[in-house]
């Protein structure tokens, strides 16, 4: 009998802050378990954003993935199973104090590494919502992870820091994951009536040399409204543009996993 497949792990990430990264990695995540993926999502952010937007409270989490990178629980120990058919590994405001903790550890930028590897096998996807930010958490998902999804506004403003995020990648294939791949870029927030938002999406593949993803994310007030009651836009809006959209992304992105 041929050995299970392990899960391909892919990070979601952008240091600037208010990208559509979190409804991102909900949204994309609830369209592989609609395609029949075992899914996992894992939460890097302290803020707990996508934590939250999956309908489990923050405050009352027993043990979040803080728990988990400073050796005190078992990743598959935190694992909770959300509607829309995904697990998640949830967070919690204790993870602020997880970088300072990690900094003094040698390796690392491998814990998270190593506690997915005891997970990989019971997974098709798993996915990594980061931090806004490029340290030791964003570092820790890097190196797990075999593909980068960056998402970005169609906004001139949302150039500044793409730039950084892929020296710094540059930096973790040198050092640290050789198989790190840039999948692409995914332009969100997207308003197809703006020339701006037009121009912007024709410039940003040329200017780094990426994939850009298709369809863009529409820009709409659904996205706002999902989390409201702990669902993905696939669940709260089946049919809108966005959550079209977000499954059309997601099935390019598994002919290419």
């Amino acid at each position: 009998m041929a050995p299970k497949r392990k899960a391909t792990i892919i990070a979601l990430a952008n240091q600037k802050g208010g990208v559509a990264k979190t409804t991102s990695v909900a949204s994309l995540g609830a369209a592989f378990a609609e395609a029949g993926k075992r899914v996992l999502l894992v939460d890097l952010d302290p803020q707990a954003c996508l934590t939250f937007s999956l309908g489990v409270d923050p405050d009352t989490v027993e043990s979040s993935v803080h728990d988990v990178l400073l050796g005190a629980a078992e990743l598959a120990d935190v694992v909770q199973t959300c509607a829309d058919g995904v697990d998640l590994v949830p967070s919690s405001i204790e993870l602020a104090g997880a970088e300072a903790v990690l900094l003094g550890r040698p390796a690392r930028e491998y814990v998270l590494q190593g506690a997915l590897d005891t997970v990989r096998k019971d997974y098709d996807v798993i996915l990594l919502d980061c931090s806004p930010s490029l340290g030791v958490l964003t570092l820790n998902a890097l190196t797990a992870a075999q593909g980068l999804v960056v998402p970005m506004p169609c906004e001139m403003l949302s150039h500044r820091g793409v730039g950084q995020l892929l020296d710094t990648v540059a930096d973790v294939k040198k050092i640290l994951n050789k198989k790190l791949r840039v999948i692409g870029i995914l332009p969100t927030l997207y308003d197809g009536r703006s020339t701006h938002a037009r121009e912007v999406l024709e410039d940003v593949g040329q200017r780094y040399g990426l994939p850009v993803l298709s369809p863009p994310i529409p820009k709409t007030v659904r996205f706002a409204e999902a989390p409201a009651v702990g669902r993905s836009i696939l669940s709260t809006a089946r049919s809108s543009k966005g959550a079209t959209a977000y499954r059309e992304v997601a099935a390019g992105l598994l002919e290419t996993l």
